[in-house]
């Protein structure tokens, strides 16, 4: 029996109501992962 190693691949960027950025992974086999990258210094120049 061999044994399931994860490989994230992206599936999207984007920006959460907070103005985070969140980078969305996933395997093949199901498994889901977001990484979120807070913004720093309050808000982004308009």
């Amino acid at each position: 029996m061999s044994d399931h190693v994860h490989v994230r691949l992206r599936e999207g960027l984007g920006v959460n109501d907070d103005g985070d950025l969140v980078e969305q992974f996933a395997c093949r086999c199901g498994a889901v992962w977001a990484k979120t990258y807070p913004l720093e210094g309050g808000q982004p120049d308009q």
